[in-house]
């Protein structure tokens, strides 16, 4: 399976990934399938125990090492079009040996996050030079989305926010989270989205475990429920959006903390701009729950970049001096979590523009009643 842009948005980023190859100090970097691969090809091949990976030197020409039997499925991506060199191996073959050709046992080589070990370890034993994490060049070039990249996103934004506008359909009292999970997995899949990357129904004191999934609970008409999905939209960009819902009016202390949650949620996307930094976004958000008594039920970061991946950098996290940079995407979701009771989350993906941000979900923030 092939997720593809135009041939020449990968050159352009091939192209780049070798100047910034080179400004880190680096003689070649290899990159592995995944994320990363796919970012600089647009294959989505995978490495077993055969090798498959990207060689990009410092200068020189790019080259593929794979497997003979992957040849054909790589010609669907964008390699096929680009003329890079592709050293292809059969079993009995040192792929090891064809990925380092060219570069002397010295050379400094940077790897890619996604390479596992089974294939790190004998790069490793072919060079004199442990190999580094290639972080500093493949962050710097995923972190800041091109214009194809940010279409693809407010695609997927929009795909998610037509699942949410559903949530009536699905949602209702007397059902078992599974249940809805399984509705809104096949309305993920019709909205336009290639499959559900992750589904959270979290009822009443379900919805206080973050990263609870779905289970065999009846939802309850006094439940509050968190609905946390999404997933990639051709090609291969995520979607990632929470709301919070109920069947009638909440509590008093509900809704006193609710409306808190929401005022962090918009003070942290208003303080979204060029400039910042990714920490002061996170303590946008925690300063007004921390006002409002509420700083020990927030557990989580702020956010976490999207792309390729559904986690990526830049993450909005206490401690992350990182500034933020005009076409940088990633999510804005504070919550509020009472262990044993009920949990809240609000999450948009934002776009960092040349003067703030623009929000791709524009769903109703406020706690959403249902009809019971």
């Amino acid at each position: 399976m092939a997720t593809r842009f135009s041939s020449d948005v990968y050159a352009r980023r091939l192209q780049r990934a070798a100047e910034l190859t080179r400004d880190a100090g680096f003689d070649a970097i290899v990159v592995g399938t995944g994320p990363d691969f796919r970012y600089l090809t647009g294959s989505d091949a995978e490495t077993f125990e055969r090798l498959t990976a990207l060689v990009i030197p410092a200068s020189g020409a790019v080259r593929v090492v794979t497997a003979r039997l992957e040849l054909a499925s790589l010609r669907e991506s964008a390699i096929g079009d680009l003329g890079l060199e592709v050293a292809d191996w059969v079993d009995g073959d040192d792929p090891y040996a064809l990925a380092l050709a060219g570069l002397g046992d010295d050379a400094k080589l940077a790897v890619s996050d996604a390479l596992p070990a089974l294939h790190l370890v004998p790069l490793g034993d072919r060079t004199s030079v442990a190999p580094q994490l290639a972080t500093p060049v493949l962050r710097e070039l995923r972190m800041i989305k091109d214009d194809a990249e940010l279409a693809a996103l407010r695609r997927a934004g929009a795909a998610i926010d037509r699942v949410h506008a559903r949530m009536g359909e699905f949602l209702k009292p007397g059902r078992t989270e599974a249940a809805v999970a399984a509705d809104i997995d096949a309305a993920i899949r019709a909205e336009g989205h290639d499959l559900a990357e992750f589904i959270i129904v979290g009822s009443g004191p379900n919805g206080a475990d973050p990263h609870h999934e779905h289970s065999a609970r009846e939802i309850q008409a006094d439940d509050i429920v968190v609905i946390d999905i999404g997933g990639p939209v051709h090609p291969g960009y995520n979607s990632d959006s929470t709301r919070t819902y109920c069947f009638a009016a909440p509590r008093p202390d509900i809704a006193e903390a609710y409306a808190a949650l929401e005022r962090a949620q918009a003070a942290a996307v208003a303080a979204v701009r060029p400039g910042a930094t990714a920490e002061s976004i996170d303590a946008a958000a925690r300063e007004i729950l921390v006002d409002a008594g509420l700083g020990d039920k927030f557990i989580h970061r702020t956010g976490h970049g999207i792309g390729l991946s559904v986690h990526e950098e830049p993450y909005i996290v206490a401690g992350n001096h990182d500034v933020l940079r005009e076409g940088m995407a990633f999510s804005v979701e504070p919550g509020v979590y009472f262990a044993g009771d009920w949990g809240a989350r609000i999450e948009d993906i934002v776009i960092v523009t040349s003067d703030g941000c623009e929000p791709v979900n524009t769903r109703p923030h406020h706690l959403v009643i249902l009809p019971g």
